[in-house]
């Protein structure tokens, strides 16, 4: 049996607190019963930063022309920083993860690792911004990405923590597109910073938003169980959760063996996680390529100068600030009442697969492609520029409509024990394909103009969106053959 803790308030006894486990489903610790104000200003705190961390990423591509005239390098050189940024993001999973997780788990949790590492992502941007070569630069802008992961990896695990299975769709909505809207916002905001001021503004932008984003989050509390339920048993002085004692040597080979690499091993070994990472990858990867090609196209085919190439973002901004609208419907009433039938007709408690989760992707997955190609095609001096900025409004809503419900299905899947090192293989495969992608858009576009180019790459998106209908078939058998705990 759970050790618990009879706590008394003068005379009389108050609900007896396990010190290894919640006691019951209204234990006032649970973060999912902190009072609705906390739980709605957390989250908004959490996703804030993490739209701060995919704007750093996306508002340098407005000076990538001023970094070639200030330092005389090629484009490569000067589209480089804005791929090594999102090769950190990749990358800053393989820390946030495992440390909040496994490695310092009696002592820090996800909000303690994402306090540290935000001033370190704050410190490096300053660093980007009086960088004197190209070479700083990109060093620099690197590290901040990798410390600027974490604010993304942890905080999809956070906003499970706070939400009850009934609620996570919605909230995950928001968070699947706040952080996408800060990729698309950014080239937008940069393009102004860039006109006005020059390049070396994009940098100081960053730090005007990571400050209004980090004040908030210092008051937020802790969600991250194991470490809720180790304070509760220090408090008391009681046995806390189980956890291993290994002498130090040991435990930092089991940490580089195992759990820095976990987020890795389940994106080869795991097919959930392999295939919804390379599906949301692949859509991340194009969102960066759009980045990068937009302004092009816009230049090329209606002559925009900068200001107008910046204020063509309005149709991705717009595509995504949408699409949560259509996922919360299709939640409300599709997902919602079928679960409520399902309750009804199996009240001994029988999990709902978290396939169901997989409505609102699977009508989006081939209505993407037939916009992209929508886009290809009408982004010419004879068609009004407003329809190419349209048809990229629709791609965009259909990427997210995707992009939310497979994440949420595998978040589903492996819940909050192992749904952080889950995040941090989906963030891993997203922004490497993101650090791909803008290095050869530009050639990509150029030598095969925005109608070919583009319809590459949704013959691409045609070939995965099968996927979705796949897990909703076949999950629950794949989540049978899973080497990790899976949670309905």
């Amino acid at each position: 049996m759970p050790q618990t803790i009879s706590i008394r308030d003068g005379s009389a006894p108050v609900p007896v607190l396990h010190a290894r486990d919640w006691e019951g489903p209204n234990d006032p610790e649970n973060p999912r019963n902190f009072t609705l104000k906390r739980r709605t200003f957390s989250t908004i705190s959490i996703i804030f930063l993490a739209f701060v961390s995919t704007f750093g990423a996306s508002v340098y591509s407005a000076g990538i022309q001023g970094v070639i005239e200030e330092y005389g390098v090629s484009e490569e050189l000067a589209i480089l920083p804005l791929s090594l940024y999102t090769l950190g993001l990749a990358l800053g999973p393989l820390i946030g993860a495992p440390l909040c997780e496994t490695l310092f788990r009696d002592k820090i949790g996800r909000k303690s690792v994402t306090l540290v590492t935000t001033p370190l992502f704050a410190v490096f941007t300053l660093g980007s911004g009086f960088s004197p070569n190209i070479t700083s630069l990109n060093i620099c802008r690197f590290f901040a990405g990798l410390f600027a992961a974490p604010a993304v990896s942890n905080a999809s695990a956070t906003i499970i923590d706070y939400t009850a299975g009934r609620y996570r769709a919605i909230t995950m909505a928001f968070y699947y597109s706040i952080p996408q809207l800060g990729a698309v916002v950014g080239p937008l905001v940069g393009g102004f910073a860039v006109n006005g001021r020059g390049w070396r503004w994009t940098q100081w932008t960053i730090l005007f938003f990571a400050v209004a984003a980090y004040v908030p989050l210092i008051f937020t509390r802790e969600t991250y169980k194991k470490i809720i339920l180790q304070r509760r048993a220090k408090k008391f002085n009681v046995e806390g959760p189980p956890h291993d004692n290994l002498p130090p040597l040991d435990f930092v080979r089991h940490f580089l063996r195992t759990q820095l690499i976990r987020p890795l091993h389940m994106l080869v070994t795991e097919p959930i996680v392999t295939l919804v990472c390379t599906y949301s990858g692949f859509l991340f990867g194009l969102l960066y390529l759009f980045i990068v090609a937009s302004p092009w196209v816009y230049e090329h085919y209606y002559a925009f100068g900068i200001t107008g190439q910046s204020l063509s973002f309005l149709g991705l901004v717009g595509g995504t600030a949408l699409a949560p609208i259509p996922l919360v419907i299709i939640d409300h009433y599709i997902y919602q009442p079928r679960l409520k039938r399902f309750r009804h007709q199996h009240p001994s408690g029988e999990p709902f697969g978290s396939e169901h989760r997989l409505y609102g992707a699977m009508i989006a997955s081939f209505f993407q492609p037939a916009a992209l190609l929508g886009f290809a095609w009408t982004a010419r001096p004879t068609i009004h520029w407003m329809v190419p900025i349209m048809f990229q409004c629709l791609a965009m809503t259909a990427s997210i409509m995707v992009y939310a419900p497979v994440n949420l299905f595998m978040m589903d899947t492996y819940g909050s024990l192992y749904g952080a090192s889950a995040a941090g293989a989906g963030m891993m495969s997203r922004y490497a394909f993101s650090a791909c992608f803008p290095l050869f858009a530009l050639q990509l576009y150029r030598t095969l103009g925005v109608g070919w180019a583009t319809s590459v790459l949704a013959f691409c998106s045609l070939g995965m969106a099968p996927i979705p209908f796949l897990f909703y078939r076949c999950g629950k058998r794949l989540r049978g053959k899973t080497k990790y705990e899976t949670s309905d």
